[in-house]
Parts: C-alpha cells; sequence; structure tokens
C-alpha cells in the first residue's frame, strides 16, 4: 500500500487482520461483536434502499472522479455511497463461459451505486431515486459497453424486467440479460427451457424459456 498508494501515509498500526466471517461483522458493527449476532434473523437497519451496478476496464480520468464526488456531497441526498470491488489475479484466469456469471479477465473493478434514506414519502423516495440515475448516467463514458454489464445480485429493475402479464420475448430479456450474463445468455435460455418450459419458477428479472415467447 505504501508503494502505490504513499498518499495515504497507512501505518501497521492502522490494520486489522480478521478472518473472513469477522470481516462481515466489522462491516457494519463494533468490532467486539460476537458472531452469534449473524444468526438473528431480526432486521437491525430499517432503510429505504436503492443499487445499481457497473464494471470498470480501463482507469477513470481525474476529472470523472471529481465529478462523482460533487455528486456524493449533494445536500439533499441522505446516504450516497459508492463501492469499489477490486477484480483480476484469480478472476483473471476463469472462462467466461465456465458458469453462468461472466465478468472475469478485462474488468479492473465493479461499482456498486448505492443510495438509502429514511426519510419517509414519495417525493423523498423520487429524489433520492432520481439522483442515483442521474450518477448512473453520468458514469456512461467511464463504464463497461455493449453491453453495460451489471451484476446480478444487485438487482436493478432500471434495466428492464419481464411483463407482468404475459409472455416476455428473448429480445427483450436479452436487454437485461446480456448485462448480467453477456453470450452466456443463450446457454441459460436453453437450460431454463429444458429445466422449466411452464416458467413456473420466475421473477421480474428471471430468464424466460424458448416456449413462452
Amino acid at each position: 500500500m505504501n508503494e502505490s498508494f504513499p498518499e495515504l501515509g497507512l501505518a501497521k498500526d492502522d490494520c486489522l487482520e480478521t478472518s473472513w466471517i469477522e470481516a462481515i461483522i466489522l462491516n457494519r458493527f463494533p468490532g467486539n461483536t460476537s458472531l452469534e449476532l449473524l444468526l438473528d434473523r431480526t432486521p437491525r437497519f430499517v432503510t429505504n434502499y436503492k443499487a445499481k451496478s457497473d464494471y470498470v476496464k480501463e482507469p477513470m480520468p481525474e476529472i470523472a472522479l471529481e465529478g462523482i464526488f460533487e455528486r456524493l456531497l449533494e445536500e439533499d441526498i441522505e446516504t450516497p455511497r459508492l463501492l469499489l470491488v477490486p477484480y483480476g489475479g484469480k478472476m483473471d484466469q476463469i472462462s467466461e463461459s465456465s458458469s453462468p456469471f461472466p465478468h472475469r479477465a478485462g474488468n479492473i473493478y465493479k461499482i456498486e451505486h448505492q443510495v438509502s434514506w429514511s426519510e419517509e414519502g414519495k417525493e423523498a423516495s423520487q429524489r433520492h431515486i432520481d439522483w442515483i440515475r442521474r450518477l448512473y448516467s453520468y458514469m456512461t463514458p467511464y463504464v463497461s459497453k455493449n453491453p453495460r454489464e451489471a451484476y446480478i445480485n444487485y438487482r436493478d429493475l432500471d434495466i428492464g424486467m419481464n411483463n407482468l402479464a404475459g409472455n416476455t420475448s428473448f429480445k427483450q430479456a436479452s436487454i437485461w440479460g446480456r448485462k448480467y450474463f453477456k453470450n452466456n445468455f443463450d446457454k441459460l435460455v436453453r437450460v431454463k427451457t429444458a429445466v422449466d418450459p411452464a416458467n413456473f419458477f420466475r421473477n421480474e428479472q428471471s430468464i424466460p424459456p424458448l416456449s413462452s415467447w
């Protein structure tokens, strides 16, 4: 860290080595919190929340980062966050087609754009949702393209969803399917058709079977 980011002035005393499960605790709770807390299914934080995702393949210019900081500091937005998840290493050694998850070699990091708020009411919700959509639009020149990739576990209905009534076409499902799964989407459609041709197991962004078109 001192070689790559000397500006941080990081010292050994600033670091804490933990197990993976202890790191989960530190993400949300004080360091002396018992691991037993993770067995409690009662929500500790109840809040409104919206997230979107991106993949970055080229280093962002400084001017792009300055624009992000300006948006994160907007006064009427309660709790904005930008989470950068580094890729590379072992991820680069796994083929895109080896599993449904395709985001492998070529990605520097993944971004989770995130905003949460406790203020009640439609106006507050719309203000925060509009904010994160504007941030997502701002990021367009600096992230992956054709498709603009997305992470399936940061579910984002803004990028498309199945019809509430009636069938969803392959073309329509491809809009979000290729963002999440890239070229693996076609294979997943064939698997869905073989395993669940009646489309019994479905959600807003599930993969439709061929029989539903």
